[in-house]
């Protein structure tokens, strides 16, 4: 008997599939090109120029992906909001630094390519680069069968920005009596969400299409996606306003990350009732019983960014944030004592 000859697609990897879906995306990455950009879809490689303005420019660049919060839009089939978390965990990385975005590329690892999903994906990424004023340049999409679970994929990010060296944010200007300016978040953002599975799909059986008192349908109101920060922030340091350090509260909360940018000597003091704190985490802290010292460890609770600047500029600073549309309150100070946080 004659054997069938054996096809790269007989194998699990669809080339057709592949272009079909560059094809589909192609239009949603020119949508994020900036002048800077040199080229176009179809290179080996993505080329763009620095901008003219800086005189003494800095790189700077990041990488990260979503995590297991994935494993939500796995669930509830909707793929088109986790692109932005991808773009947003990178670039406010960047932007602690007091770096401008320039330019974003992404991996799509997936067991079967399917261009619909990869064209939903590539979507919420090239709305994540509009927000940040950044160009998608280029990107990855790795078919590969047997090597994730049916309908699964993972992601990871890449961003580069710039920064003139003398404007660059390393924290040490902070000094003690520095205002903490807590930027509110939009949620849970891309952290915690093995604790928040187990929690709710694990122990309380939930399902993502369950509804629960302050939240909606339970899979929505997860899968809301990370706030951008970045044009508000960078607003805020061409007014001129003396940034002395900035904090991208992801994984750890406040609890580990404002620590990271503050000189040796120095402490924050975090008043806990500042701001309000978003219907999902107490949803978690009262579903699941966790301490709320394990909240503020692992969750951002309600406060993705912040920015601490002299007080003589706090106020000045917050008005210029709400008018860019997100909501910021005081949430503490910077004095002497061990490099920690300490709630009050």
């Amino acid at each position: 008997m004659r054997r069938r000859r054996l096809t790269y697609k007989a194998a699990g990897v669809d080339i057709d599939a592949g272009e079909e879906a560059v094809r589909r995306l192609a239009h949603l990455v020119r949508h994020t090109y900036r002048p800077e950009v040199l080229g176009d879809i179809g290179a080996f490689a993505g080329f763009f120029r620095l901008p003219r303005r800086y005189r003494d420019p800095v790189l700077v660049a990041s990488t990260d992906g979503v995590g297991s919060k994935l494993k939500l839009a796995f669930l509830t089939g909707r793929h088109d909001t986790v692109g932005i978390d991808l773009v947003a965990m990178s670039v406010t990385d960047l932007l602690v630094h007091g770096a401008e975005p320039l330019i974003f590329l992404d991996y799509i690892g997936i067991g079967r390519l399917r261009p619909r999903v990869v064209a939903a994906i590539v979507r919420g990424i090239a709305a994540g680069c509009r927000q940040a004023g950044c160009a998608l340049i280029g990107g990855e999409t790795a078919e590969l069968p047997d090597f994730y679970a049916p309908g699964e994929y993972d992601l990871a990010g890449f961003a580069v920005g710039v920064v003139e060296r003398r404007r660059l944010v390393d924290g040490r200007a902070v000094r003690p009596g520095d205002v903490l300016l807590g930027l509110a978040s939009t949620g849970l953002h891309s952290n915690g969400f093995s604790l928040v599975r187990k929690l709710l799909f694990e122990r309380r059986r939930l399902r993502v299409s369950d509804r629960l008192p302050g939240l909606g349908v339970l899979g929505s109101a997860l899968l809301t996606p990370t706030r951008i920060y970045v044009k508000p922030v960078l607003g805020l340091l061409r007014a001129g306003v003396p940034v002395h350090a900035m904090a991208h509260v992801t994984g750890g909360g406040l609890t580990g990350n404002l620590p990271r940018v503050l000189p040796p000597g120095l402490e924050a003091v975090v008043r806990r009732g500042a701001w309000p704190v978003p219907p999902v985490f107490d949803c978690l802290r009262e579903v699941g019983g966790i301490a709320e010292a394990e909240m503020f460890r692992v969750f951002n609770m309600g406060i993705g960014f912040v920015c601490v600047v002299p007080p003589a500029r706090a106020a000045g600073a917050r008005l210029l944030l709400e008018a860019a549309d997100v909501p910021t309150r005081e949430i503490g100070v910077i004095r002497r004592g061990p490099r920690r946080v300490t709630y009050t």
